[in-house]
């Protein structure tokens, strides 16, 4: 009982100091973006992958935001891994869909990318090749954010209230905040089943 009451506790202290600033700002750039025609990717490892397959959903049904995430095309993201290594599938996968200028990247990860470390390199190399061309970035992610938080054009750190609960805490309120992003009356166009029964 007492690590639920902590769990949820620790919940409680994140959407208290969550900036909410930074989630207008990216708000902001994501109307930028379908405004301009551009398309959305959206990348993460583990968790964050399966997240960002469920966000690209959202964007495309909700928002109308044209968007991919590069993990769902599992043998485009095996194959790169085997003959290219880990570190650039990302950014070769950019490559190949000709990331523009006025594209997005949205970046859900725990840690947010760290090269020294070996931690996510692919996001690293991702970021770097979207800074080249161009293209802004919005990250939602935990800890001090990282490689991410060190060059997005905003970046949403979740809070961590307890470095033991970091990445459960993280992988779950990419979700809240990606589904308020969807949800705000700025992006959102198309009604959700269950609000429109």
């Amino acid at each position: 009982m007492q690590f639920i009451k902590q769990f949820l506790s620790e919940a409680g202290q994140i959407l208290e100091q969550i900036n909410v600033q930074e989630i207008e700002r990216s708000i902001d750039l994501f109307v930028k973006t379908r405004a301009e025609g551009g398309r959305l990717f959206v990348l993460g490892v583990g968790g964050s992958a399966a997240n960002a397959s469920h966000a690209v959903n959202d964007f495309r049904k909700i928002t109308g935001i044209e968007a991919y995430a590069p993990t769902d095309n599992v043998s485009e993201l095996t194959a790169r891994t085997n003959d290219e290594g880990w570190s650039t599938v990302f950014s070769k996968w950019l490559e190949v869909s000709r990331l523009k200028a006025n594209d997005l990247l949205l970046i859900l990860s725990v840690g947010g990318g760290n090269m020294e470390k070996n931690v996510s390199p692919n996001l690293v190399s991702a970021l770097q090749y979207a800074k080249q061309i161009g293209s802004k970035i919005v990250g939602i992610v935990g800890r001090d954010g990282g490689y991410t938080a060190s060059v997005a054009d905003t970046c949403i750190i979740i809070p961590t209230p307890n470095h033991k609960n970091t990445t459960p805490h993280a992988e779950a309120f990419q979700a809240v905040i990606w589904h308020l992003l969807v949800s705000h009356p700025k992006l959102k166009i198309a009604q959700t089943k269950w609000e429109s029964v």
